[in-house]
């Protein structure tokens, strides 16, 4: 797994790419807490380029998500596809944490 950060406005962006399972979530889930620490609080986690995500990932964006709430922000995904949209929805996580179809759209909510 590939995970890539960037910032657009008070927003950091975590493109994710690849496989996010129980060898490679619990790595996602430590870099994610460092930004939070930093003060990044408000994220954008891009799923458009990856291929599968297991509970254990699904339990590391549900962390980052609370943790990034904790400290007064917020957690948006967006850009889910194929089986990751799937798992998505079928573990009912779409109700859990806001779904947006690109960056963009949830850029441009405010």
């Amino acid at each position: 797994m590939d995970v890539n950060f960037s910032k657009q406005g008070d927003w950091t962006i975590i493109a994710v790419e690849g496989r996010m399972d129980t060898v490679s979530a619990p790595e996602f889930e430590k870099m994610v807490q460092e930004r939070i620490l930093q003060g990044s609080n408000r994220l954008i986690v891009d799923f458009s380029k990856l291929d599968y995500i297991s509970s254990a990932g699904l339990r590391s964006i549900l962390v980052a998500g609370k943790n990034s709430k904790a400290k007064g922000g917020e957690l948006a995904c967006c850009g889910l596809q194929g089986v990751v949209k799937k798992v998505f929805d079928v573990s009912g996580f779409h109700k859990l944490l806001p779904i947006f179809d690109s960056k963009e759209d949830v850029l441009n909510r405010e």
